[in-house]
């Protein structure tokens, strides 16, 4: 049930045509051995930002994809403050990443798959529209929701069976010793 700084109606085909780009994203950080979140940012139906997690390469753990699509609006628009944008992300924002878009001023988040470990925008806390922040922002969850979803829980089946895989064949090489 969405609170009452939550949308419910969404603009449907524009926001399935930028998800869609956000989950392109997506399968680039995968292809780079992240996690496969990725992120736009819309001014006026035109993309400005995009950005995909690269924490780990970029060694950085501010490097995610709402991060990243953030810094580049920030310098095509020539300016930190991001009023009239629209942020589209695979993956709920985490609470440092909703920090940032409170502060940066856009105006609405949607995003696909709920986080119920650190999801911000209600799933585990809503730092978007929190009461003592001066800036409340617009957000709306589950649009191409499924999708996501399978997206990162693919990569996650993956991973683990690349763990076990590894550690089985370390098994196997200490008893060939």
């Amino acid at each position: 049930m969405p609170n009452k700084n939550q949308e419910t109606l969404s603009s449907a085909p524009a926001d399935a045509v930028f998800m869609r780009r956000a989950m392109e994203l997506a399968a680039q950080a995968e292809a780079e051995g992240e996690v496969p979140v990725g992120a736009v940012v819309v001014h006026n139906g035109v993309i400005v930002g995009e950005g995909w997690n690269r924490s780990i390469g970029h060694h950085d753990a501010t490097a995610h994809a709402e991060m990243m699509a953030l810094r580049q609006a920030g310098q095509a628009l020539q300016n930190y403050r991001l009023i009239d944008t629209t942020l589209y992300v695979t993956l709920e924002p985490c609470p440092m990443c909703a920090g940032a878009i409170v502060h940066s001023r856009v105006g609405k988040v949607v995003f696909g798959a709920h986080d119920a470990k650190t999801g911000a925008a209600g799933s585990t806390m809503n730092l978007l529209s929190y009461e003592g922040v001066n800036h409340h922002v617009l957000f709306e969850g589950d649009v191409l929701a499924s999708e996501c979803r399978a997206q990162l829980q693919a990569f996650f089946k993956r991973r683990r069976a690349e763990k076990k895989a590894a550690k089985l064949a370390a098994k196997q090489s200490s008893n060939d010793v």
